[in-house]
């Protein structure tokens, strides 16, 4: 049995955090392989260890001063390494970085990481692991992709009987050079370990008992989500829930190793457990997996005589749209008629000349623009073998006195979505929330 494990950056954050991570591995000697982020905030009113990097490297470029910036930055290290009365150079460390600053022979990339860099370091000497620098192991291609074959063998070779530490969120390019992942690079980091030492689980440990079935800034105390598959986890993802996001763990998705979202905080909750598919069967109740949504929404609506028998008016709609980069979330239509749904900011500085465009283009009979639109979506699988699902879902709102704007539904009914005006965007999530999650 092996568990990779990846401990984000509220982990991290100070001593106290690094021994909970200690007890966490202690607890399960599967637990041999640890990714790790840089430190995270302590509390509301401190500043993440990345951003910093960030702030940093913007202050040399326009040649201001950085020293109270990089102090934080070294202080918070060193208090760490003395909290945890760990035998580890780390002056020597930042010294070097420092140096390369002032000489201006470290890239912005290369910075950044050594946020991850140190924490593993000081990770690797706390637990007596092998440290393995992601620099070691981690190929990207010169398109930005990430060489899996050769990183993967790469790793193979670096793994004995020893517990191994490795910093997330970068890699090397062909010419040696640091790239990083975009943010959340730590999470492709640990999927990319355990794709690649074929891992039984992926342990990903968060500050949340698991994925939540809502946005606890609107609902109070929501339940996590105890299973959720990849698709699941997609359309949460894309419809607007900060969750674990589908595309940085598509390694361990294509060896169907499953991900498990814990809690450092609170080692003995189960989490959220991430697969392809399940075969425990699923509360008759229980319908709904998640509800998630967005604020902002614009429904461009127009309608069309015989526009069912017409070839192309659709084509024609979405040519307007293609020719001004606009993408649209969805098209619900009707037989004379369709409305296609985008986020707000995307079309306000172009909607004059979209709508010039479409009635030179389609004629249409009728053209409408409604604003201030929130798209909400209830996520779960198997809804379409559950007769009544959208009736009981629609009468709950009605009840609620929620006015729906426009539905939308795929055959799958993986998902559905319908739009509410943004004043009930709260209220509507509530109401799901308590008619059907709870």
């Amino acid at each position: 049995m092996l568990k990779v494990t990846k401990f984000g950056g509220s982990s991290m954050a100070d001593a106290g955090q690094y021994r909970k991570v200690r007890s966490i591995l202690e607890a399960d000697p599967a637990r041999k392989v640890v990714i790790v982020s840089a430190a995270g905030k302590r509390d509301k009113k401190d500043h993440k260890i990345t951003d910093l990097l960030y702030l940093t490297y913007a202050h040399t470029q326009y040649g201001v001063d950085y020293s109270r910036i990089f102090d934080m930055i070294y202080d918070r290290h060193i208090q760490i390494r003395d909290d945890l009365g760990v035998d580890l150079n780390m002056e020597r460390e930042l010294k070097d970085i420092r140096v390369r600053l002032d000489e201006k022979s470290i890239s912005q990339d290369e910075l950044v990481s050594r946020g991850e860099y140190l924490s593993a370091k000081l990770m690797a000497a706390f637990l007596d692991f092998e440290f393995v620098d992601a620099a070691d192991w981690i190929r990207f291609n010169l398109d930005g992709s990430v060489d899996r074959e050769t990183s993967y063998e790469l790793l193979r070779r670096r793994v004995g009987k020893k517990g191994i530490v490795i910093p997330g969120f970068y890699g090397v390019m062909p010419d040696g050079h640091i790239r990083t992942f975009s943010r959340g690079g730590s999470d492709i980091t640990g999927a990319l370990a355990a794709a690649a030492l074929d891992a039984d689980v992926y342990e990903n440990w968060t500050d949340v008992s698991g994925i939540l079935m809502a946005d606890p800034r609107i609902v109070e105390n929501p339940q996590a989500i105890p299973q959720v598959t990849y698709d699941e986890l997609r359309e949460l993802s894309y419809s607007g829930a900060q969750v674990l996001h589908e595309g940085t763990i598509f390694p361990v998705r294509e060896k169907n190793i499953p991900v498990n979202i814990r809690n450092t905080n609170a080692p003995m909750d189960p989490g959220t457990m991430i697969q392809e598919s399940f075969d425990s069967p699923i509360d008759p109740d229980r319908f709904i997996t998640g509800i998630t949504g967005k604020k902002n929404f614009s429904i461009i609506s127009m309608s069309k005589r015989g526009m069912s028998n017409e070839v192309g008016v659709l084509r024609k709609l979405l040519t307007v749209l293609e020719r001004h980069n606009i993408s649209i979330d969805y098209a619900p239509n009707g037989i004379d008629n369709v409305s296609v749904v985008m986020p707000t900011e995307s079309i306000e500085p172009c909607l004059y000349q979209i709508l010039d465009e479409i009635k030179r283009d389609v004629n249409p009979d009728t053209l409408d623009v409604h604003d201030q639109i929130a798209v909400v979506a209830a996520v779960g699988r198997h809804m379409a073998y559950r007769p009544g699902i959208s009736g009981k879902i629609f009468a709950a709102l009605g009840k609620a006195g929620i006015n729906i704007r426009m539905i939308n539904q795929g055959p799958d009914e993986l998902n559905i979505i319908f739009g509410v005006d943004n004043k009930d965007f709260e209220a509507a999530i509530r109401v799901l929330y308590n008619s059907f999650a709870k």
